[in-house]
């Protein structure tokens, strides 16, 4: 019954984002929950631990959802500076099979996204781009239908988004990146991606700037979202913010073209160290 449940809040969910996606904004409009970043605020999420943020069933629900998204374009596209804010798996020792298993992931990775090297392709196929308007240095062509069917396994085929850099007014394809429910747990995680070769990430500790002080979030030092100084309860409800523990889904990233296992799964570059 109760994944039953679930099932029918993750359709309801994704139903709103394919409707959200087709609406026209106006030149005022502020971005909708179903803008956030990619694989964080989709279907792929735990709709358990979504209290407060997209299933919180109150008036502040699309505020909410909007901090978090419109912050993680301008903090998380890199993920640089999060300190505090990001957590990642831990490397284990490597396990038979583990190189081999890795190994395949990268030639579906590879061959799931080769068709797409032209991005055209992969708008006409039901691609979104995550706010194309606004620079970024990495850009994320999400398929909802992946980001949904990665909330029940795992498909080394169906990443959740195409990662591109933008040369001029065309895009150059680097990547892939694949979701996972924040329910999951490491062993879990190790069962999608070996965590001898590859380290998933997750976004934490995120307080919601209070009304009227939106704009702190990207001004120098802030205190609050994803570079923010705040990263526990109290000191968010000491300064009038929202404290979420833990925001959006598992992500990790998989550069199928470069030439060598450390490339191919970079830490560094999720980061942003080497984009």
């Amino acid at each position: 019954m109760r994944d039953r449940i679930v099932f029918l809040i993750s359709f309801f969910v994704l139903a709103s984002v394919a409707w959200g996606q087709q609406q026209p904004s106006g030149g005022n409009a502020q971005p909708s929950a179903q803008q956030n970043m990619p694989g964080m605020d989709m279907p792929a999420h735990d709709m358990s631990n979504m209290k407060g943020m997209s299933m919180g069933g109150d008036n502040n629900k699309d505020e909410k959802d909007t901090d978090a998204g419109m912050h993680a374009m301008h903090s998380m596209e890199g993920h640089m500076d999060m300190g505090p804010h990001m957590k990642m798996t831990a490397l284990r020792p490597a396990k038979p099979g583990d190189a081999e298993r890795a190994q395949q992931i990268v030639e579906a990775a590879r061959k799931a996204s080769t068709k797409y090297i032209d991005f055209h392709t992969a708008l006409a196929e039901g691609y979104k781009i995550f706010h194309p308007e606004i620079p970024q240095k990495m850009y994320h062509f999400t398929n909802y239908q992946y980001a949904f069917e990665a909330a029940f396994g795992f498909n080394p085929e169906h990443p959740t988004s195409l990662l591109y850099e933008k040369h001029g007014e065309d895009y150059k394809l680097i990547g892939v990146m694949y979701t996972a429910p924040k329910r999951l747990g490491e062993d879990q995680l190790d069962e999608r991606v070996p965590l001898s070769i590859a380290q998933w990430h997750e976004h934490v500790n995120f307080c919601t700037a209070p009304a009227g002080r939106k704009s702190e979030y990207l001004m120098p030092h802030p205190q609050f979202g994803l570079r923010g100084s705040i990263t526990t309860q109290e000191a968010c409800d000491a300064a009038g913010g929202t404290f979420h523990p833990v925001i959006f889904n598992w992500m990790v990233h998989v550069y199928p073209f470069e030439k060598d296992q450390a490339s191919i799964w970079s830490v560094e570059r999720q980061h942003g160290d080497a984009d």
